[in-house]
């Protein structure tokens, strides 16, 4: 599956000693926490963050796909009327607001991926219900960002209220300068501070400034929510478990204590971890808050002497309970993070931010009870309070030490337990699937009639009968022919299309189990492919075998990579709209920073030993089909020799990891599919 920040791919290779995997591993190092090598800001200016709403896609200058908009269906030439949008609006003049324009982005308060669905706050006010776009709307327009893996996605679901701006087109403004176009001088842009980094609201602020324009920050109400009321969802609440230490491989003391010596080494005396995937693999907790992401809604405190976890409490059983008070972890009420960010600066804590992923509200929290500490201390004289003091003579007030959460690169350095966790649930997830095509081919030989949602259904069937099978790792992506191309379609019960045995499948999927996380795509034909389908699959095919045969300097960062998998398609002159590697977790998200494999050079995460990314380039041609890897679709003259042997030498591999795992006409399948292939 594919996401835009810094991830994007699903593989087909197997790494020569981990067949089982869908993903390439590097051997675990240590230490748990890694130094980085930036130095940390002890003063209250916050690092500059990544560009306010810069997505990009690729498909620039010569190398292009054919582009959307010249096939996109036409629009009524008048307006739909949208209430939703109506009403919203209505709420820009009540008192306390004011405002002329507001942003709806995607994201929860931990800048999540996947949401909740009491959080879908964009899908609910636009329609569209991708996983990456941003809305804003004025008191006359209404304008939704989204990036190429949406485009055909948004162009279906969003009505003709709204206008598509397809992010990193050449022409189509960032949503910052949209607003300085729109808005006259003076005028205000409202948010919720909550959904929005710290680092993104500066960015924006920069921008808009620029136009006299104001950043409002609403902390009390959310608009959309108001116009949600009764019909809005209720916030998730079952329960959390405790992650096994077997699949875990360290416990949380040992973690603990190393975050607390980075702390040590930072100059700072608390951290604040608010990403949900971080705060899960820390306690080694896991919960099923939201959807196909096994974490629970919670922030997290850590101080050189203490922790406070702040959750729905109604989550914590007793197994729970008993767990944490090990470690020595207190429980706090989750609404209670702001008042415990304005106690640590009153003690004058040195605060660890990382205002990338930290929201705004909290940043401005700490900003402004620091602020109250100095003023305090400068009518009151000494205080007496010495907890974070380096010494009685020389008190220190309280700051921010501004630096990426040392948490998301220990937790991207796989130790030995959790890689023989990936590689386990991926032979299993490899038996379910080679299930599912056994039981797909029958079908379709005996001219069944099946819809894109039927097979997802029943991929689901039998990974649900693999053990610790819990969930998927995200919507399963299963379009036949045209909806092939469209990067990340959900089919639906009373839309999707019919199977077509002579167009292109194409599966992405992925499951979540106890012990590891998976995330694959296969494309098919049930008929015989054309010659053009043939050439794009194969070029995509080079592209896979050049990334996984890399060899590569310690320390590359994985957007040095990134052209090895797009020269084939850039030959004949293609390319794709997406990342093509992304980090995956552990039992976690299926998409994990901070590494990825990328046109986007702004991440400059090294690739080290104990990362486990992900190998899908693709290509996808607008209202045709959309292509990421199988056999029957190989044009072996196309390959070269050594990517002959490469191929032969992953279908041998898939013999002998999988078939032990199947029986009856299953293994004749996975037989079948992997013998030898020679050109004639």
């Amino acid at each position: 599956m594919h996401t835009l920040p810094s991830h994007a791919m699903r593989p087909l290779c197997l790494n020569p000693s981990l067949c089982s995997s869908r993903f390439p591993f590097f051997s675990f190092s240590i230490p748990i926490f890694h130094k980085f090598k930036n130095n940390p800001t002890i003063y209250k200016k916050s690092q500059k963050g990544p560009p306010f709403f810069s997505i990009r896609c690729c498909g620039s200058g010569s190398v292009t796909a054919k582009p959307s908009w010249e096939l996109r269906r036409n629009r009524a030439a008048v307006q739909e009327p949208d209430e939703k949008v109506v009403a919203l609006r209505q709420l820009f003049t009540k008192p306390g607001i004011g405002i002329d324009a507001y942003i709806i982005p995607s994201q929860d308060a931990h800048q999540s991926e996947f949401i909740a669905e009491c959080y879908m706050r964009r899908a609910y006010i636009s329609g569209f219900s991708g996983s990456a776009g941003t809305a804003i709307v004025t008191k006359d327009k209404a304008a939704l960002w989204t990036d190429g893996r949406y485009f055909l996605q948004a162009e279906k679901q969003l009505n003709s209220s709204w206008k598509l701006m397809r992010a990193g087109n050449f022409g189509v403004p960032q949503a910052s300068e949209w607003l300085t176009d729109v808005l006259a001088p003076g005028g205000r842009v409202g948010i919720d501070p909550f959904l929005f980094s710290y680092d993104a609201t500066e960015e924006l602020k920069e921008v808009i400034s620029k136009k006299n324009l104001e950043l409002v920050y609403l902390y009390d109400l959310n608009l959309v929510d108001e116009i949600w009321k009764e019909s809005r969802p209720k916030p998730p609440n079952k329960p959390i478990r405790v992650h096994d230490l077997k699949y875990a491989g360290i416990d949380v003391v040992s973690k603990l204590s190393s975050l607390r010596a980075e702390l040590v080494a930072a100059g700072s005396s608390a951290i604040v971890i608010s990403m949900l995937d971080e705060v899960a693999w820390l306690l080694n907790l896991r919960g099923s808050d939201v959807p196909h992401s096994p974490v629970m809604y919670a922030y997290l405190i850590v101080e050189i002497d203490a922790a406070k976890l702040f959750v729905d409490d109604s989550k914590v059983t007793s197994e729970v309970m008993y767990h944490l008070k090990k470690a020595g972890v207190e429980l706090r009420p989750y609404d209670s993070i702001l008042s415990e960010i304005r106690r640590l600066a009153a003690e004058g804590a040195h605060l660890w931010l990382d205002t990338s992923s930290v929201n705004a509200a909290i940043v401005e929290t700490y900003k402004a009870a620091c602020d109250k500490y100095l003023m305090n201390r400068g009518s009151r004289g000494k205080t007496k309070n010495k907890q974070y003091f380096e010494s009685d003579s020389l008190p220190v007030g309280p700051s921010g030490v501004y630096m990426q959460s040392p948490v998301s690169l220990a937790k991207a350095l796989k130790n030995p337990s959790e890689l023989e966790g990936m590689q386990n649930s991926h032979l299993r997830d490899a038996a379910a699937l080679a299930q599912f095509w056994c039981w797909l081919e029958e079908e379709i030989h005996k001219n069944m009639k099946l819809t894109e949602v039927d097979l997802a259904d029943k991929l689901l069937e039998f990974r649900s009968k693999q053990d610790g099978f819990l969930d998927t790792s995200f919507d399963t992506i299963s379009g036949s022919g045209a909806n092939g191309a469209i990067i990340h379609y959900t089919p639906e019960a009373e839309s999707c299309s019919v199977v077509d045995p002579n167009k292109l499948f194409l599966l992405d999927s992925g499951a979540q189990y106890v012990d590891g996380t998976t995330d694959i795509t296969r494309t098919v034909h049930f008929g015989e492919p054309t010659a053009r389908e043939k050439e794009c699959f194969t070029c995509v095919l080079k592209g896979h075998i050049a990334l996984d045969e890399a060899v590569f300097p310690e320390n590359t960062p994985g957007f040095v990579l990134d052209a090895f998998a797009r020269s084939a398609l850039w030959k004949i002159g293609l390319d794709y709209r997406h990342g093509t590697g992304h980090g995956v977790g552990a039992a976690l998200n299926v998409h994990e920073g901070p590494q990825s494999i990328s046109f986007r050079y702004g991440n400059v995460t090294p690739l080290q030993k104990g990362m486990i990314v992900s190998n899908e380039p693709g290509y996808y041609e607008d209202h045709a089909f959309g292509i990421r890897i199988e056999t029957k679709l190989v044009d072996l003259s196309l390959l070269s020799i050594e990517e002959m042997e490469w191929l032969n030498s992953y279908h041998s591999q898939v013999w002998e990891k999988v078939s032990p795992l199947l029986e009856g006409s299953a293994r004749q399948w996975l037989w079948k599919n992997t013998r030898p292939i020679t050109k004639q």
